[in-house]
């Protein structure tokens, strides 16, 4: 395990070095400075003390791994009843990019009950092998099960990296999965890369958002990483399939659960943000909840959605399932319209892979400016109106 050691002879002011740590976990008491448990190994102290004060000490009997014995990328098919969940070929866009980096294979693990004939369509976006684990058993998720049949593919087949959807069932499944060969899981990843040696860059969002923190898992293996829906590129559908489907034997004693399913009831569909072509995103700027009116006529107009920033839901304003962010949804629409949004991390994070971004915010200064493709100066109150009345009236001048 890493650590920080201090070196009190090169510390001039040892208050002020404390005042760096974000976390309090760095006290000064008789000219002395300490750590307490309160470190998060954020490293500020290092970087930005006198230099040679802190010193960042790596545990070199960290044990090693053979990485050789570790090949390939595989992603975890998340599905209900089949029906194979978007994010699963956004992953295996991923994984085909990271595995042509270190010229290995793209595996995928499809596990549950009627799912044969499904198997080869991932075939078509980029798999090169699929391994499917069909038995009635496994007709609903049970964790005990599932997990059972996800060590029995990583024993086998042993991929170098693992990308799970973070979906209900992957944030579930996942963890379970890591703890059992002790490995690392780094969620909710926005960037994903990997070195020559197989080591998986994983990238998110830290400390709510402020800083991208880099994570790197170099002594355990399988490496596992959970993304988000609508955070990478999904691979177009190939015509042809060139790789092979599997079957994952497992014997019926590992898929023993002590969950039994009395019955399923399905949620009723309703209409959400994740899927809008357009949404329009009331931020800070809107004066009072009435006028939330305004910016849903306009939605309506475009035939899309609106949605909003976390103070707004706190206050009550707008529905949890419209929160975009971090804290809230990811969507990718093709038009997203934010008035009065400034523009923090937290909310970028949730919406900069939309394919127009057009920003309505009377700050010159406001950060989502930085990310908008389309940048208006000006009051959400003087465009909104006046953009609802030239779409009624076709662009014509009032």
């Amino acid at each position: 395990m890493a650590k920080l050691l201090i070196h009190q002879e090169k510390i001039t002011d040892a208050k002020a070095l404390a005042m760096i740590c974000p976390f309090g976990a760095m006290q000064e008491k008789d000219g002395r400075l300490s750590i307490n448990a309160g470190c998060r190994m954020c490293r500020l102290c290092e970087k930005k003390g006198p230099k040679g004060a802190i010193e960042y000490v790596e545990d070199k009997k960290a044990p090693q791994i053979d990485k050789t014995k570790w090949r390939g990328i595989a992603v975890y098919v998340d599905h209900v009843d089949g029906s194979i969940h978007p994010v699963t070929y956004e992953l295996l866009g991923k994984a085909k990019e990271l595995a042509g980096k270190i010229k290995q294979p793209v595996y995928a693990l499809f596990i549950g009950s009627g799912i044969k004939h499904k198997a080869e369509e991932l075939l078509h976006y980029g798999a090169d092998k699929v391994y499917i684990c069909d038995k009635p058993q496994l007709e609903y998720f049970k964790i005990e099960a599932y997990t059972s049949v996800f060590e029995e593919f990583i024993t086998k087949i042993k991929p170098a990296a693992i990308l799970v959807g973070a979906t209900p069932v992957g944030r579930q499944l996942a963890p379970r999965v890591a703890a059992r060969f002790g490995t690392g899981l780094t969620a909710d990843c926005t960037i994903l890369d990997i070195k020559e040696n197989t080591d998986l860059v994983q990238i998110r969002p830290a400390f709510g958002g402020n800083i991208m923190a880099e994570i790197l898992t170099p002594n355990t293996r399988p490496q596992m990483a959970t993304v988000r829906y609508k955070i990478m590129d999904a691979p177009k559908w190939s015509d042809t399939a060139t790789g092979t489907v599997h079957e994952l034997a497992i014997s019926d004693e590992k898929l023993k659960s002590r969950i039994q399913v009395l019955g399923v009831t399905k949620k009723p569909k309703e209409k959400t943000i994740d899927g809008a072509d357009v949404i329009v995103v009331a931020g800070r700027g809107i004066k009072k909840k009435d006028d939330l009116k305004m910016l849903e006529e306009l939605a309506d107009l475009l035939g899309g959605q609106t949605a909003s920033t976390r103070p707004l839901v706190e206050a009550g304003w707008m529905d949890p399932k419209k929160q975009i962010g971090l804290s809230g949804r990811t969507v990718r629409p093709k038009l997203i319209i934010t008035c009065g949004v400034s523009g923090s991390v937290q909310f970028v994070a949730g919406m900069n892979h939309a394919d127009t971004i057009f920003a309505i915010n009377n700050d010159p200064k406001a950060a989502i400016f930085k990310t908008a493709n389309y940048a208006v100066k000006a009051d959400i109150y003087d465009v909104i109106p006046e953009l609802i009345q030239k779409i009624k009236t076709g662009g014509k001048a009032l």
